[in-house]
């Protein structure tokens, strides 16, 4: 038989999360941020659970040509925009918007020989301070667009960097309202915390917003709070198996450095998952996780393919008994991705990213 880890991708959840960030803004339209291979979950096996969506954003023309070929014919907005002159020729052809966050790029554009005028999105750099413009140069740089033939429509964009902390986004929300407040064209500004803790403040500025993390099951704002204070389902579970059970006396250690010995005697399982699968490496003693759907803890150092769980919680455990590294088990218990990062250190975005191309991945409702 195979080894027995998994990642399961539960199409059910996507589609609830969706919804959920919906009726958190429900006068704008959503972008569902499908970046970074659907933030791991990958386009194909996520697309039905957001086929909902009013548009798809992303970065790369690979992941805009994988979307049309699902027969997705909506919008699609490139996030980073173009890198080169031609670039601009795969926009007309697949039908894309995108970001213009730069003078190189309006360069491109006053240089494009199109006769299919192009909807961009032009970038204010509100504090980010990664792409945009700055909002002293942000008019100038509409003007310019506005005057292109081949523009047709110019929205507005900005990029909260503080939505999901208590700066908040009233600093950036204050400069980006100062210079556009006068200009024509939708508005999109929200991310997946600024959709869901702060939609009441911003109300009617934003036309679209764009959820990412969100969708899929992790709280933006963790560990102030959880995915479920805010309603959102796991739509990844990686799962696993006790493949071998240690039974320890006091005294015994476990694993490379012999980072945890046992004070008493106790069984320990041992889980087929490591740091090869994606599972992160600086995770140690005391990290949840579920074995039969029943919560205890991980012990001593994460293997390359390897991991070590107590037993004492769960004393039927044995050869064979379901693990869930992180999402939802059989028995319907969840351990949110976000438990797992915050003890690794990181945050859930990067444990999705960071699956490994070894695991097998299923699809389920």
């Amino acid at each position: 038989m195979p080894r027995p880890i998994l990642a399961t991708i539960h199409t059910a959840a996507l589609r609830h999360n969706l919804a959920r960030c919906r009726s958190a803004a429900p006068d704008a339209r959503v972008w569902a941020i499908v970046k970074a291979n659907a933030y791991g979950h990958g386009i194909e096996r996520a697309f039905d659970g957001l086929r909902a969506a009013d548009g798809f954003a992303l970065l790369d023309f690979s992941e805009a040509q994988r979307l049309r070929a699902l027969d997705w014919r909506g919008p699609i907005l490139l996030l980073e925009g173009c890198f080169e002159l031609r670039d601009l020729e795969l926009c007309s052809r697949l039908g894309l918007w995108h970001t213009v966050h730069c003078d190189e790029q309006i360069d491109m554009l006053a240089a494009h020989k199109t006769q299919l005028p192009h909807r961009v999105f032009l970038k204010m750099n509100s504090g980010m301070n990664r792409l945009g413009f700055t909002p002293e140069r942000y008019r100038a740089a509409w003007t310019r667009l506005n005057a292109l033939p081949q523009v047709e429509e110019i929205s507005l964009m900005t990029h909260f960097s503080d939505a999901d902390g208590p700066k908040g986004i009233a600093h950036q929300m204050q400069k980006f309202e100062a210079v556009t407040h006068d200009l024509p064209g939708e508005r999109t500004i929200s991310n997946s915390a600024a959709t869901l803790r702060h939609s009441p403040d911003i109300g009617e500025k934003s036309d679209w917003v764009r959820p990412g993390i969100a969708v899929y099951g992790s709280a933006p704002d963790y560990p102030e709070k959880s995915a479920a204070d805010w309603g959102l389902l796991p739509a990844m579970t990686l799962s696993s198996e006790i493949i071998a059970v240690q039974h320890l006396v006091a005294g015994d250690a476990v694993g490379y450095g012999s980072s945890f010995t046992a004070d008493g005697p106790m069984r320990i399982g041992v889980v087929a998952c490591g740091y090869a699968d994606g599972y992160p490496r600086h995770c140690t003693t005391g990290t949840p996780i579920l074995v039969g759907g029943v919560r205890t803890r991980m012990v001593a150092r994460v293997s390359m393919d390897m991991l070590t769980v107590d037993l004492t919680p769960v004393p039927d455990a044995g050869m064979g008994s379901e693990v869930t590294l992180w999402g939802r088990a059989s028995s319907g218990a969840i351990l949110s991705i976000d438990e797992i990062a915050h003890a690794a250190g990181t945050v859930g975005y990067e444990l999705m990213c960071a699956l490994a191309a070894r695991v097998p991945v299923d699809v389920a409702e």
